[in-house]
C-alpha cells in the first residue's frame, strides 16, 4: 500500500465540435469552426481537420477562413453543450470518490488510495471508456500524480487516448517538450523564456529555481516546480453552486435615481465578474428591493446564458424601472443571478469580437491581481465596494 497520489485528468476532445457533430453527422470529417459570425467573431473550438491549416481557438474568424476557405462555420449552442457537460459530470460524479470540473469539458479525479479497493489505473481506464460509450464522446485523460503533469500527460495523449506518467519519471517525461506545453504560464512569459533561448523545459529543469526566482519573481518558483513535475495543490471538490447574489442596504434611505442605478451597475458587474472567475454563465436575472417600511419586492426575467456586464446590466435596469416605484424611499437593493451552467465568456460569446472579448480578460485580470473595482464603468464609480461581498450576497 502506497501513500502515492494518483490524480487522473481527463479533456473531452475538440468538446463543441464533438457535440456539434452528434446533431449533424454531415460534419463528421470536415474542417468545423465553432464560432461567431467571419466578419468580427472568434473561433471557440475547431476541429482536427482545422487545425491542420494552424486554426487554434480564440483566432479570429476572418482569419481561420483565410486559413482554410472550405470550413464549416457553425454558430453554437450552449444549451446543448451544457447539457452533455453534465451528462458527463453525472458519470464521473457516479463512479469516484472525489473530482473537481475545472471547466466545461475539464476534469480532474483523485482516486487516490483506491489501489486497495479497485486499482486506480484500471478503475480511471473504464470510466473513460464508459463516458465514450455513453455519451459518444471522446475523451483523452493523463494519470499521475499530480493536476500539473496529468494535464500535460493528456494533452500529449490527445486525440481520444490516455497515458499514464509513472511515479519518478515525471521529470523526464517533462524535459523534451516545448515551455508552452507547461499549463499557468502565459504568453507574456513564454515569450520571455524564448527571447533567453529556452523553448524546451529541460532547459528550465537546468537552471535552478535561484536562477528563475531571479528572472522571473515570485512566479519563478512556480515556474520551476512545474518544469521539474512538482505540483502540491489538491483536487477541490466539484459542487453546483445554484446562484450568485449581492445586496446592498444603504446607511440612509434613498430614492436617488442616479445613485441607486450607480449601485445596480456596481453590483451587476462583481457578480459578472464573479461568474467568469467561476467559468459559470446565468440564464436568470432577478433584482430585488426594500422600501423604508420595509416592504419587499422582486422581479425577473430569463435571459440567453451569459456572464457579459453589457448583456446583464441592461436587463438589471430594466427589471428596476419596472419594479421601483420612484416616489418611495428605498432601504436595500439587490441583484441575483441563477439557473447557472459551466462555461467562459470567451467560448461562450460567439456574437462578440475579439477586441470585446480581450477587453473583458483584462478587466477580470485587474481587478483579481488589485482588488474589485479598480477597473470598472463610470457610471459605477462613487460606490464603495467594501460594501459588498459577491460570493454569498451579504453586505459586510
Amino acid at each position: 500500500m502506497s501513500d502515492r497520489r494518483c490524480i487522473v485528468h481527463m479533456d473531452l476532445d475538440t468538446f463543441f465540435v464533438s457535440v456539434e457533430r452528434l446533431l449533424d453527422q454531415s460534419l463528421v470529417g470536415k474542417p468545423v469552426l465553432v464560432g461567431g459570425a467571419a466578419g468580427r467573431g472568434v473561433v471557440a473550438s475547431c476541429s482536427y481537420e482545422a487545425r491542420k491549416f494552424g486554426i487554434h481557438s480564440a483566432m479570429p474568424m476572418r482569419t481561420a477562413l483565410r486559413l482554410c476557405p472550405e470550413a464549416v462555420v457553425v454558430p453554437g449552442s450552449y444549451e446543448q453543450y451544457s447539457q452533455k457537460s453534465s451528462e458527463v459530470t453525472e458519470i464521473i460524479r457516479e463512479a469516484v470518490p472525489v473530482f473537481e470540473k475545472a471547466s466545461v469539458d475539464e476534469f480532474y479525479i483523485d482516486l487516490s488510495g483506491m489501489d486497495r479497493f479497485f486499482g486506480s489505473v484500471k478503475l480511471a481506464k473504464e470510466l473513460r471508456q464508459k463516458i465514450i460509450r455513453e455519451t459518444g464522446l471522446n475523451i483523452s485523460m493523463g494519470i499521475s500524480e499530480n493536476k500539473t503533469v496529468s494535464k500535460i500527460a493528456t494533452g500529449e495523449a490527445k486525440p481520444n487516448n490516455e497515458r499514464q506518467i509513472h511515479y519518478g519519471e515525471e521529470r523526464a517525461f517533462l524535459a523534451p517538450l516545448s515551455v508552452r506545453k507547461i499549463p499557468m504560464i502565459g504568453e507574456k512569459t513564454t515569450q520571455k523564456l524564448e527571447t533567453m533561448g529556452i523553448r524546451q523545459v529541460s532547459q528550465l529543469q537546468a537552471m535552478g529555481i535561484t536562477a528563475l526566482e531571479r528572472d522571473f519573481g515570485k512566479q519563478g518558483k512556480m515556474i520551476w516546480e512545474k518544469a521539474n513535475g512538482i505540483d502540491r495543490r489538491p483536487i477541490i471538490p466539484y459542487s453546483e453552486a445554484k446562484s450568485v447574489s449581492s445586496e446592498n442596504t444603504f446607511g440612509k434611505d434613498s430614492n436617488d435615481g442616479k445613485k441607486l442605478e450607480t449601485n445596480l451597475i456596481t453590483i451587476t458587474e462583481q457578480l459578472s465578474s464573479t461568474l467568469r472567475r467561476r467559468q459559470q454563465m446565468c440564464a436568470c436575472v432577478t433584482v430585488k428591493v426594500r422600501y423604508a417600511d420595509f416592504d419587499t419586492h422582486s422581479l425577473q426575467q430569463h435571459i440567453p446564458y451569459t456572464s457579459a456586464d453589457h448583456h446583464l446590466i441592461p436587463v438589471v435596469k430594466s427589471l428596476f424601472r419596472r419594479l421601483y416605484d420612484s416616489h418611495l424611499p428605498l432601504r436595500l437593493i439587490g441583484v441575483r443571478l441563477s439557473a447557472l451552467v459551466h462555461g467562459s465568456y470567451q467560448i461562450q460569446l460567439f456574437e462578440d469580437t475579439e477586441q470585446r472579448i480581450n477587453l473583458y480578460q483584462a478587466l477580470d485580470r485587474l481587478n483579481v491581481k488589485y482588488g474589485a473595482k479598480t477597473v470598472c464603468r463610470a457610471a459605477g464609480v462613487g460606490l464603495d465596494r467594501r460594501r459588498f461581498n459577491p460570493f454569498n450576497g451579504m453586505e459586510v
